[in-house]
């Protein structure tokens, strides 16, 4: 295909996906949703291979969602008719916990499938015991969705509408964030047709092969470059509760078949409590981290991936084996760059950075209004420092690896009884170094109420802060404060009225001596 005709192509391709990441993000119900932008939107070839991504969302949801999708294809294949629409927030074939529902909107033209738009997005709620970490296996979690036409027709499929109505404690932010997806779906498989209308096409086949064979080979050439070897990284982190978790990689590059096999062979364990991790989800970590130092200038689709393999010993925390619990496996998922950025600096030290805080610290409410009503939160995210880079400081307050943003405390305190006291950065937290670490930040809240109410938080790195690196110093360790004493535990905290929290999250690691 002419180079000119397949840019003029790719470039409306990534307009109409990222028009639907857009879109779902202005008319979501859930904050985590419309103002932190905890999504993912991918278009898929009729074969469910992920042909382009929108230029928002967070690598542990595109990258699941290219699973994702490619196995509801197989699933479903030759089973869908017009107006069909295909759910699941089965973690261990989409993004690894209950709270990620996945939608895969079929495109039929001229009564032919054509190709898929999907998208993955974070849940404000869907029962069980909520964003935390303490439930004992997944079936505490929550509402487990098998792949199911949600769509039936174009008709909603009354019985599973009952099912996920009757199953979770905030059913308008859920169906209403379920219609976002929907409603997305349709007007970008719109324009679609639109586009194989104006250009001529039957379908966007020949389209997506020379896209994804042009990425891939892009891919390998660049591992090609690289030279030959196998490199180790290591991460130790401390976890709600106290537990310290290792992750440990081992980066094999194969500059031959331009291949990076990465193996974290020797990690923890499977963890009691929540935050284990799907394969999907390391995977998708794994891939970003990997990609972001090699070619990021490269389209993310199912070609570019493909040279990027990873593997994990079943049952580890990082490929977690039913039942294990997973809601809160963010707590780990996020980590999984840090090892493999580690043994990266060994080959391209100058497109690497020094370990940051790594999770996000979550937070979840659950308490009555003044009116008696009972309510429960959109979980809301607060992250600390990155690591500093060679030639550059790490950003202050900043969530890598996901990359979402914050909710604003004003969103915040419009939709539940609470109020910020603080939120400021903490100065000095960030390794010292010849590029320093980035900053945490200072987070204080109480709530309005004269009722005892629940907290829900995971943080982590409270006892040992991020690396620094290539003799860069350390970041400073955060703390979680409720009234002024220390906390770290893993399940549910029971609060009085009165009660004060304070959030100082981790500095980002420094990188080279100071």
């Amino acid at each position: 295909m002419d180079g000119i005709e397949l840019e003029i192509l790719w470039s409306n391709l990534i307009g109409i996906v990222s028009e639907q990441a857009k879109a779902l993000q202005r008319i979501a119900f859930s904050p985590i949703v419309r103002e932190a932008g905890d999504l993912a939107s991918g278009l898929f070839d009729a074969r469910g291979r992920m042909v382009a991504q929108a230029n928002t969302g967070t690598p542990g949801h595109i990258n699941s969602l290219a699973a994702a999708g490619e196995s509801l294809h197989k699933l479903f294949d030759g089973k869908l008719v017009p107006g069909d629409i295909v759910i699941t927030n089965d973690p261990w074939m989409s993004a690894g916990h209950f709270f990620d529902i996945t939608v895969l909107c079929p495109i039929f033209w001229h009564e032919r499938l054509i190709g898929y738009i999907g998208s993955t997005i974070h849940h404000t709620d869907i029962g069980g015991y909520g964003i935390g970490a303490g439930a004992r296996d997944i079936h505490e979690e929550g509402l487990w969705i098998p792949p199911a036409k949600l769509y039936e027709s174009g008709e909603p499929n009354a019985l599973l509408h009952e099912i996920i109505g009757r199953n979770v404690r905030t059913p308008d932010n859920v169906f209403g964030d379920l219609a976002a997806q929907v409603s997305g779906g349709r007007a970008c498989a719109e324009r679609l047709i639109a586009l194989c209308r104006r250009h001529g096409l039957q379908d966007i086949e020949h389209v997506s092969d020379e896209i994804i064979a042009r990425s891939e080979e892009a891919t390998r050439r660049a591992i090609r470059a690289l030279p030959a070897g196998v490199w180790h990284g290591d991460c130790r982190f401390d976890v709600p509760g106290g537990d310290v978790i290792e992750l440990k990689a081992a980066v094999n590059i194969d500059n031959e078949a331009g291949e990076v096999l990465i193996d974290f062979a020797g990690s923890s364990g499977a963890s009691p409590l929540g935050i284990n991790v799907v394969m999907n989800y390391t995977h998708a970590y794994a891939t970003f981290a990997v990609r972001s130092c090699l070619n990021p200038e490269q389209p993310n689709n199912y070609g570019s991936l493909a040279p990027i393999k990873v593997a994990a010993p079943k049952g580890s925390i990082v490929n977690a084996a039913y039942p294990s619990p997973l809601n809160a496996r963010h707590v780990v998922g996020m980590f999984v760059p840090m090892p493999i950025l580690k043994a990266l600096h060994q080959v391209m030290p100058d497109r690497v950075l020094a370990e940051g805080s790594g999770a996000v610290w979550t937070m979840q409410i659950q308490g009555k209004r003044a009116s008696g009503e009972a309510f429960t939160s959109s979980m809301f995210n607060y992250s600390g420092g990155m690591g500093a880079r060679m030639t550059k400081p790490g950003p202050s307050a900043t969530c890598y690896p996901t990359g979402v943003a914050a909710v604003p405390v004003e969103i915040l305190e419009a939709a539940l009884p609470i109020v910020f006291d603080r939120r400021e950065l903490r100065p000095g937290s960030g390794g010292r170094g010849r590029q320093p670490g980035g900053d945490g930040q200072v987070i204080a809240f109480h709530m309005l109420t004269d009722q005892p109410w629940l907290l829900n938080a995971v943080p982590s790195r409270l006892d040992r802060g991020p690396d620094g690196l290539a003799g860069g110093e350390d970041g400073a360790a955060g703390r979680f404060l409720v009234n002024g004493v220390s906390m770290s535990q893993a399940g549910k905290i029971a609060m009085k009225a009165g009660d004060h929290v304070v959030l100082e999250t981790p500095g980002g690691g420094g990188f080279g001596p100071f």
